[in-house]
């Protein structure tokens, strides 16, 4: 009796396990070379997730509407601009605005009342949108050449440019960026982003970056977004004067914002080149698994010459590699971190990426 009694049991605890949700790790792995099969197997497609996405993000996604912009006219729109124009405010549907090859001379905003649009691009013919505006025309975060504050935006195979000249530090108001995205929820997958002086805003929201590519000079990925770059390149142009990676805008160590590296490379021609620096009072930013090149400065980090900041600062480096990843003669206020302290930065869950990521959108 004791022994049937054992069966049973035995028998229950198999089919709950049997029954049970699988859960996915959101656990970056430590091997770049099993990034791709790890991303696929956790960013599932919506058929898979319908349960588990924010249900306007769901329902968007149930419907897709296609739009084609084709620089020779064939397509629905022969510019972004009038293709993003056509999109009602408070679209509910996702929008996939597929954008043939070629190089459009635009300057391009999608408002915060236009969320759920997708920039498509093709990976064998990636097309390019590129501006010149600069912080002396326009100031500097409203210079970007692609300008995103909408929710739930996806771009793909797409180049963004911004092509104002490069700064030689006698310009006035010579910033120029490429993108600024503000709104949330934000996936961006085999992008570049080309300009010099604060190229990237990555201003604020939930943003996540993959297989991308970001050029520039001095603080080029910058602003206080909540964001995770897997598998990118930063290539730092060289200077005569200061180069800086980054520079993350976090004001309190309450807030939750911080840029987070995952096995990416750091390279380019700069010289003396600094990962990032204290802008702002509790900038946080992470570094793990990522291939470091000789062109960053020994001391890794710079406090901006505010040295009451080297305590309140979070400049954090994790099983890095390459020349530029020694600690030895690293700034004093550089965290080495241990795996425990390295965890929850090296997890999905770190963007509430379960909550709306989806994979990169096929093509069109």
């Amino acid at each position: 009796m004791i022994g049937n009694v054992k069966f049973e049991v035995c028998a229950v605890i198999c089919t709950i396990l049997l029954l049970a949700p699988v859960v996915l790790s959101q656990t970056i792995p430590a091997s770049k070379s099993q990034l791709n099969s790890w991303f696929s197997s956790t960013i599932k497609p919506l058929s898979a997730r319908k349960d588990s996405l924010d249900p306007e993000l769901a329902t968007a996604e149930a419907e897709p509407q296609i739009i084609k912009v084709k620089k020779d006219g064939s397509g629905d729109f022969d510019t972004i601009t009038k293709a993003i124009a056509s999109v009602p405010p408070g679209n509910t549907k996702r929008v996939i605005i597929s954008i043939g090859l070629g190089v459009y001379e635009e300057k391009v905003k999608i408002d915060r009342m236009k969320p759920f649009i997708t920039l498509l691009g093709d990976a064998q013919a990636i097309p390019n949108i590129t501006f010149d505006g600069t912080a002396k025309k326009y100031g500097t975060v409203d210079s970007a050449t692609l300008i995103v504050e909408s929710d739930y935006f996806v771009a793909s195979n797409i180049n963004i440019v911004n092509s104002a000249p490069k700064p030689d530090g006698v310009m006035e108001g010579a910033q120029a960026a490429a993108l600024r995205i503000s709104g949330s929820m934000a996936a961006f997958y085999n992008c570049k982003f080309i300009g010099y002086q604060d190229t990237l805003c990555d201003d604020r929201g939930y943003h996540f970056f993959k297989d991308c590519y970001i050029y520039g000079t001095v603080d080029f990925i910058f602003g206080s977004g909540t964001s995770i770059y897997l598998n990118s390149e930063l290539y730092v142009e060289g200077d005569n004067g200061l180069t800086v990676i980054t520079a993350q805008a976090r004001e309190s160590a309450s807030e939750k914002t911080g840029y987070i590296f995952v096995h990416c490379s750091i390279t380019g021609t700069g010289n003396g080149t600094y990962l990032g620096r204290a802008w702002k009072t509790h900038p946080r930013v992470v570094l793990a698994y990522t291939d470091i090149s000789e062109i960053v400065n020994p001391e890794g980090w710079s406090n901006k010459f505010h040295p009451e900041r080297e305590s309140t600062v979070f400049f954090g480096e994790y099983k890095c590699t390459g020349k530029g990843a020694s600690s030895s003669g690293r700034a004093k206020f550089t965290k080495a971190l241990t795996d425990d302290q390295a965890k929850p930065f090296l997890d999905l869950s770190f963007i509430d990426a379960m909550k709306w990521l989806l994979p990169p959108p096929n093509k069109v």
